[in-house]
């Protein structure tokens, strides 16, 4: 070691008071951004919460009471009712079931086929890959309003308008060229000696992918489980363009029929609050609960490779 490097491991190790003073200063001006960042976003989150528990004449005051006194969280069950009275068989359960059919299918079909085909792009060898991989990449480019139209001509041609098919088929050819990309990163990631250990104990290429690969890219594939929950449940471009009956709707696009329907009356934002409040809380504790492996894969498969 050098002479320059024992000073400054014996400075780091009995620091002046002066230095630690200004360690002291920096990290409390860190923390200090960090947390007008946090309050900035977390704001409309909480003045959205509070609306949803205001009663209608706690709605247009001039005063700012960020918690309601006093408090109305019945109106989380009210705009249920006052939902089914505009269009009868929009219960709670129905909606919410339709939403998670929609979300999970789809979330389990974009998983399940980007990780076949990245795990193709990763370990595989064959003429113009690479080409095809760019290329792949370069779609994420294309704005996907030009598709809506051709996409929307080709289910009705097929006969599938007002069914769920057109939101949930699409997920079983890798629609998510960033879900490729990320997991083919974790693949490459992967030492070929573990492939080339169970080819020798006679296992297939199928069983190598379903019971050695699999496994060991968890934590991308909890990472884009969780982006795609998130881009599924909130979806409300598709929804509007493939599906036309109440019963069907998705939380998303009940939150919009139900604005609609009510834009002849006075603005009863403590429901849409409400609705809005429903829709962001399941999101909110996905991402909590899986926040490691989130950062974890997203991270690795983003570095590595």
């Amino acid at each position: 070691m050098s002479a320059q490097n024992v000073a400054r491991a014996s400075l780091l190790a009995d620091p002046s008071p002066g230095i630690q003073r200004r360690f002291a200063i920096r990290q409390a001006i860190i923390y200090a951004l960090l947390l007008f960042g946090a309050a900035l976003v977390l704001l409309p989150f909480a003045w959205m919460i509070s609306t949803s528990l205001k009663t209608p004449d706690q709605l247009f005051t001039t005063t700012i009471e960020l918690i309601p006194r006093p408090a109305a969280p019945a109106n989380y069950i009210d705009v249920w009712t006052k939902m089914s009275s505009i269009a009868p068989g929009m219960t709670f359960w129905r909606i919410i079931g339709n939403t998670l059919f929609i979300t999970v299918l789809a979330m389990f079909g974009e998983i399940m086929s980007a990780s076949l085909v990245a795990y193709g792009f990763a370990r595989f060898r064959w003429r113009g890959r690479n080409t095809l991989f760019a290329i792949m990449l370069a779609t994420v480019m294309i704005p996907g309003i030009i598709t809506r139209i051709p996409a929307f001509l080709l289910w009705k041609q097929i006969g599938l308008l007002n069914s769920y098919d057109p939101l949930t088929w699409p997920s079983l050819f890798a629609w998510g060229p960033l879900y490729v990309f990320l997991m083919r990163q974790f693949f490459l990631s992967i030492p070929r000696e573990i492939e080339e250990a169970a080819l020798i104990d006679g296992a297939s290429t199928p069983q190598i992918y379903w019971h050695i690969m699999l496994p060991l890219i968890r934590p991308i594939m909890l990472a884009i489980g969780v982006l795609s929950f998130q881009g599924n449940w909130n979806n409300f471009q598709g929804p509007l363009l493939y599906l036309t009956t109440t019963q069907t709707f998705p939380l998303a696009l009940v939150v919009r029929f139900f604005d609609q329907s009510l834009s002849k009356e006075a603005p009863q934002w403590h429901y849409m609050m409400a609705l809005t409040t429903m829709m962001a809380i399941p999101i909110l504790i996905i991402y909590f609960l899986a926040q490691k492996q989130f950062l974890e894969g997203i991270n690795v498969g983003a570095v590595k490779g």
